[in-house]
């Protein structure tokens, strides 16, 4: 019984998130989505803080289920590593919670959503990261700093699917694929 109500808790604090933000979102909010005594909210969890955090922590896994999902080893490598991040930032844009603490992030700079913001960006390097190492391991790229360069390639990415778009049209999943590919892959010279 306690588990369901742990889940009408967390997906009643989602929606609140989701709507008004972690600023805006309260515990009493939270109880009344939830259906739930505010007392109720406080045997799982300590604060705000902390229930925050286990909604993030649930993102970040259904983010990585989805680059996962993604990541198929029947692609070259470069293609793998493209469309697992495609997944990656595809699922942050479209996922509603995720444009929301980001926009908070920006705008209020609010400390414990920053540092949501953080551990999502994290999360993604490292998984970056650890598939430049394996693919450094199964020689399917030279060898390099598997870290600067999941780095380089998180950054292009979110500078092409957010930062472009904010002047320019949206640019579609195979322009990105081919920008990557000849930016990184191939190099501009001739």
């Amino acid at each position: 019984m306690s588990i369901d109500r742990k889940q009408q808790i967390v997906e009643a604090a989602t929606k609140a998130f989701t709507q008004f933000g972690y600023k805006g979102t309260t515990m009493d909010l939270v109880s009344k989505l939830a259906n739930v005594g505010k007392g109720t909210i406080y045997t799982f969890y300590t604060n705000k803080e902390e229930l925050f955090s286990e909604i993030i922590d649930r993102l970040l896994a259904d983010m990585r289920t989805a680059a996962d999902a993604a990541f198929d080893t029947s692609h070259p490598f470069v293609d793998r590593v493209h469309l697992a991040l495609y997944s990656i930032l595809e699922f942050r844009k479209t996922h509603q919670l995720t444009i929301k603490i980001f926009q908070e992030s920006q705008e209020l700079g609010t400390p414990t959503v920053n540092a949501g913001v953080h551990k999502v960006e994290e999360m993604v390097l490292l998984y970056i990261k650890q598939k430049m190492i394996d693919a450094i391991e199964n020689e399917d790229i030279k060898k390099c700093d598997p870290e600067l360069t999941a780095f380089i390639i998180l950054k292009l990415y979110v500078a092409l699917i957010f930062d472009w778009e904010k002047h320019h049209q949206p640019l579609g999943k195979e322009k990105i694929a081919e920008i990557f590919e000849g930016y990184l892959l191939k190099g501009l010279s001739l």
